[in-house]
């Protein structure tokens, strides 16, 4: 594989995801997995995210056997709580009251499967929530944007207004912990020079 062949693929359709990248390198191509996201109750969230970030890494790479593919999960989590997507409004509501005025974890799996090797590693955040008044809620809510994000809410975004502090990756809390990804390439070989 020399360095004008080899691809490298972000297994995602997440447009955070890919601006993300966009700051490693503008060379790639998207191929969302078309992976049904399962947790598996059993196993602790970092576990939970990294499994999940291979298997959509592993199911596009199955048509990619030459090329480097990247596959990325973040949930958040408080008090042994897993919180994906929201799956409707009141969803939402009940997952921003849970999380309003707390600390609670931002988890994100990641995964590079490359031609000769398969790393993964789970990105932990905190992030601690201002208090939240239900008409804080509803009017976020409102605003759509917290329907397709784990804990319901975007840090880039609307949703800046609810956090408190932070600390570890602010790339990990949007989807994709930058440094992290970088190394796991080098790790696997990846022939390009991130940025």
């Amino acid at each position: 594989m020399t360095e004008n062949t080899a691809k490298l693929i972000l297994a995602s359709q997440s447009p955070r995801r890919l601006e993300l990248l966009k700051q490693v390198t503008d060379q790639f191509e998207v191929v969302p997995s078309s992976v049904e996201e399962k947790l598996d109750y059993g196993l602790p969230p970092e576990e939970n995210a990294r499994a999940l970030a291979r298997t959509k890494a592993e199911s596009v790479a199955e048509n990619y056997p030459h090329d480097w593919v990247i596959g990325a999960d973040t949930l958040v989590t408080l008090d042994h709580e897993i919180f994906e997507k929201p799956v409707d409004v009141p969803d939402a509501q009940r997952i921003l009251r849970r999380l309003s005025g707390r600390e609670h974890f931002v988890i994100t799996g990641i995964c590079v499967v490359s031609p000769g090797k398969t790393l993964d590693k789970a990105v932990t955040s905190k992030v601690h929530f201002k208090p939240l008044s239900q008409e804080e809620i509803s009017n976020y809510i409102e605003t759509g944007e917290p329907m397709d994000k784990a804990g319901a809410y975007a840090i880039q975004g609307k949703g800046s207004f609810m956090i408190r502090e932070f600390s570890g990756s602010r790339s990990n809390i949007i989807g994709l912990p930058i440094d992290e990804l970088k190394i796991l390439l080098k790790k696997t070989g990846f022939p390009a020079t991130p940025k």
